[in-house]
């Protein structure tokens, strides 16, 4: 099967690579944005550089030999002028030429709005994305303006929203927070529906030029 990669066209399948890919080793990343024009362009110069398209064995081979394995995450979305990319590594050589960081160090990683952060739960840690503090501050200063202001209409369309944003556990704990907050203020209308986040594809793939 020749090499590939995936495509993400919306934040929530970018999203889930990266929560897939870090509990798994790759714990090193480095994040920018490249025009769509040269999007293609890229992805292949990261295979034929660190190897984001192969396969299974061809990673263990890598990892038998010390060098490092990545994957690429691309957020693309139809008709986007910029593509937001994040490579991740294992341990291992082969990327000294690139600033790489650990998603487990601060400032923590944040792309296409969100946070990472470990998540404890029934007894067991594992890594969600949440909203960033400044957002989440800046959320409940609203939920205050329209509750004291009784704008029930406009609560009611910011809860909607709130709860329309990706599904991830910290996501979810976040929104369910502010949904509490906004009872406790006297919104009296009906609380929106929190969705859990299911288990989705990570995209479509890009083919990738094996040379």
């Amino acid at each position: 099967m020749p090499p590939s990669t995936p495509i993400a066209r919306s934040k929530t399948a970018a999203l889930s690579r990266i929560l897939d890919s870090v509990p798994k080793g790759y714990r090193r990343y480095v994040l920018g944005t490249v025009s769509a024009a040269k999007a293609e362009t890229l992805a292949n110069k990261f295979h034929v550089l660190y190897g984001i398209g192969c396969s299974p064995a061809q990673r263990l081979a890598r990892k038998s030999k010390g060098l490092a394995n990545a994957i690429l995450a691309m957020y693309w979305p139809e008709g986007a002028v910029n593509v937001q990319w994040l490579l991740l590594a294992t341990d291992g050589a082969g990327l000294e030429s690139e600033k790489l960081r650990l998603v487990d160090e601060k400032p923590r990683l944040c792309w296409l709005g969100y946070e990472l952060v470990r998540h404890s739960t029934q007894g067991r840690t594992s890594w969600t994305w949440r909203r960033p503090r400044e957002e989440i501050a800046e959320l409940y200063a609203l939920l205050a303006h329209q509750a004291n202001l009784k704008y029930e209409k406009a609560l009611e369309e910011t809860l909607e929203r709130i709860a329309t944003q990706p599904g991830f556990s910290g996501v979810r704990a976040q929104s369910w927070a502010l949904c509490q907050e906004a009872r406790r203020r006297g919104y009296h209308g009906q609380l929106p529906h929190l969705f859990f986040l299911q288990k989705i594809s990570h995209g479509d793939r890009l083919a990738l030029d094996p040379s």
